[in-house]
């Protein structure tokens, strides 16, 4: 039987390392390729032909999401496996909408991870146990809780300390636009002001803070 060809991307050489060794120990696997950004695995994906993709999300030059929906643009079979170190609804729920067929944590063990490649390979999704259970608690919620994009770019620049005017000027809106705004953010969040909505966004996993680069 011809083994299943995996294409890893991950801009850590000693994590590329890591995973090839591990996945070289099993007969039905075969690493085809390594990537160190989106843009170098998504060229990579075209030329080499994958069955899966393991794909880092957090990647110089264009990230993990990015990544995924350009490989699916040009073939739709082929199968993503997201693993990362970010499990919030910011992270998770992009890389599902782009195509990702799984989402695993990088603490997940060798034999979860092998499990799940195949378990891709043969076209059902595999997600990791907290992954699974903050998809479960989102479907939960009720559709009207979800903030719009233009909600979700007004609270980052408020929760990054921005004030109205200041966010007006980011997004080139005006004053009273951004006060609506907050006041439909606050009403779906359930909150009464502005320090409130971001600490639920954060707890929620919607928001992040921090412009440094992350590590997973």
């Amino acid at each position: 039987m011809k083994p299943i060809g995996i294409l890893i991307a991950d801009d850590h050489p000693v994590v590329r390392d890591g995973l090839r060794g591990m996945l070289s120990s099993q007969p039905d696997f075969e690493v085809i390729g390594e990537a160190p950004d989106g843009a170098v695995v998504v060229r990579l994906a075209a030329e080499l032909k994958p069955e899966i993709v393991l794909m880092d999300l957090r990647m110089p030059i264009m990230d993990g999401v990015t990544a995924i929906r350009e490989i699916k643009k040009f073939d739709p079979e082929v199968k993503i496996l997201v693993l990362t170190t970010y499990d919030s609804d910011a992270d998770i729920l992009p890389a599902i909408e782009a195509g990702a067929t799984g989402y695993l944590l990088k603490d997940t063990s060798r034999e979860a991870l092998f499990a799940a490649i195949r378990e891709a390979a043969r076209g059902e999704g595999a997600l990791a146990p907290t992954v699974a259970r903050r998809l479960i608690e989102r479907m939960r919620t009720p559709e009207e809780e979800s903030l719009s994009n233009r909600e979700l770019e007004v609270l980052q620049l408020v929760a990054e300390g921005a004030s109205n005017n200041e966010v007006a000027g980011r997004l080139h809106i005006s004053q009273a636009t951004v006060k609506s705004h907050l006041i439909h953010i606050f009403g779906k969040l359930s909150v009464s002001d502005r320090t409130a909505a971001v600490t639920v966004a954060l707890q929620r996993g919607i928001l992040r803070l921090g412009n440094e680069k992350p590590t997973g």
